[in-house]
């Protein structure tokens, strides 16, 4: 291989958040978990995070897994940052990508009048048109009237509270926008052709990674474009089928710690030169 830098030896390994090293929500990361990144890191891996989560709501678990001078892709792809202790807020934004909520508002808001709507702003929380319930969005809310919110550039906008999300997705995706469902009555828009694979490439172009040394770990419907990125495709047991049938490899659920078995089996191995 070409070396580009010192990082053009180690492997890139991007980890999902929920549902792959937490339960949705959560920032307590198991034990065997924490334990297999460390060894992960000491071993010359450069570990990413890549969540659907904002930043704000990526970074306490970074801060647990103690990645210091490493990347988070947050917000599907929209967001990537590096981290370093050192920094006001632990962080440096990188590359960011956003939208202008007011078309997408507009659009849904024709079609179901009654929707909650919520845009991000990096690093702090959200705009809201009403307030989420504790724990549904990461960082604080501040509420706003509607002109308002349609006034804002965001990287991620949350629509909520409706039963007809597939309906809302095809309608919404009719602007050339990136939308991910997240349960039943959940939808994240992003910006146009981004995913987390946009943003883990550039990552990995930085590092000067190679791509067959790269891996992704994930369980969710938005980590297909990450799955098919990856050199090596790992989805978690507890993920749907659909995802199982994109990855390589199936490893064990969530509640197996199954990331923590893929990342000791990466140390355990030598990089192909």
């Amino acid at each position: 291989m070409t070396v580009t830098d010192v990082s053009s030896t180690r492997r890139m390994v991007a980890l999902d958040i929920d549902g792959t090293l937490v339960p949705d929500s959560g920032v307590e990361v198991p034990e065997p978990t924490r334990q297999a990144v460390a060894d992960a890191v000491s071993a010359g891996m450069n570990v990413v995070l890549a969540t659907g989560r904002s930043l704000k709501g990526a970074l306490p678990v970074a801060i647990a897994l103690k990645l210091d001078g490493t990347r988070v892709v947050a917000s599907n792809g929209a967001v990537t940052a590096r981290l370093d202790s050192t920094w006001p807020g632990g962080y440096e934004l990188e590359d960011s990508h956003t939208l202008a909520a007011g078309p997408v508002l507009a659009l849904a808001r024709r079609a179901f009048p009654g929707i909650k709507a919520a845009a991000e702003d990096i690093g702090w929380g959200y705009h809201v048109s009403e307030l989420f319930a504790p724990g549904q969005l990461n960082g604080r809310q501040y509420m706003v009237s509607q002109q308002e919110l349609e006034r804002v550039q965001t990287p991620r906008l949350v629509l909520k509270g409706l039963d007809a999300v597939e309906q809302l997705h095809e309608l919404v995706a009719s602007l050339d926008v990136t939308v991910n469902t997240n349960g039943p009555h959940w939808l994240d828009v992003t910006p146009s052709r981004v995913s987390k694979a946009t943003a883990l490439e550039a990552v990995r172009a930085a590092l000067g990674v190679a791509p067959h040394d790269t891996v992704f770990v994930g369980d969710g419907l938005n980590d297909l474009p990450a799955l098919a990125w990856a050199g090596h495709a790992v989805a978690m047991g507890n993920a749907p089928e659909q995802v199982r049938r994109a990855a390589d490899t199936v490893t064990g659920s969530l509640v197996q710690n199954g990331a923590a078995a893929v990342l000791r089996e990466l140390a355990a191995e030598p990089i192909a030169s």
